[in-house]
């Protein structure tokens, strides 16, 4: 079995959305950004938490997963997100750029459609804040059908904590022990 993807995504989980005032966690550094095709008088303020750059390098370079960015940052998910954390350079998904107005048209979050058979049988953990239910049966029917899914679903107003990276670490550790069986 190969090493499981870890798909990551950026809002919501790197990056949470702020509070009703407006205001970003106090763990969180804030940055202004130019993301690319952005015009220049037009920056966008982020706000990420340094030690999870830390955290998330060691699980990316522990040979536990091959990481891949699945967010709708694309390429600037590795040339602006990325870089701020300290983290390995890796690839991203080159998601299309729906016109939707909402993150489910059919229910379940619109990155499934191109998700699904970029990873083929492939094992799975995905880091997403914007999960359904439909989403989840996905997963369940994926890893029932020998194809290992998980799915880890930060609060969008916190993000992704350490022990989402305790669970998922536990999780493709068992997975490896199998492989190595």
């Amino acid at each position: 079995m190969p090493l499981p993807y870890l798909l990551l995504d950026i809002d919501g989980v790197l990056i949470p959305f702020p509070a009703a005032d407006g205001s970003s966690p106090p763990t969180h550094l804030r940055h202004t950004v130019l993301p690319a095709g952005r015009h220049p008088d037009d920056p966008v303020p982020i706000w990420l938490d340094p030690s999870q750059g830390g955290l998330l390098a060691d699980l990316l370079t522990s040979g536990l997963v091959t990481p891949v960015w699945c967010t709708s940052w694309r390429e600037d998910a590795t040339t602006i997100i990325g870089p701020l954390l300290g983290l390995p350079d890796f690839p991203y998904l080159d998601l299309p750029r729906p016109q939707i107005t909402t993150s489910h048209p059919d229910g379940y979050l619109w990155k499934r459609d191109h998700v699904d058979p970029w990873l083929e049988d492939a094992p799975a953990v995905w880091i997403d804040d914007d999960f359904t239910s439909f989403d989840h049966s996905w997963a369940a029917e994926r890893s029932a059908g020998g194809a290992p899914t998980l799915l880890v679903q930060p609060d969008p107003y916190s993000g992704l904590q350490p022990w989402h990276l305790t669970e998922l670490t536990a999780w493709v550790s068992q997975l490896s022990a199998v492989r190595t069986v």
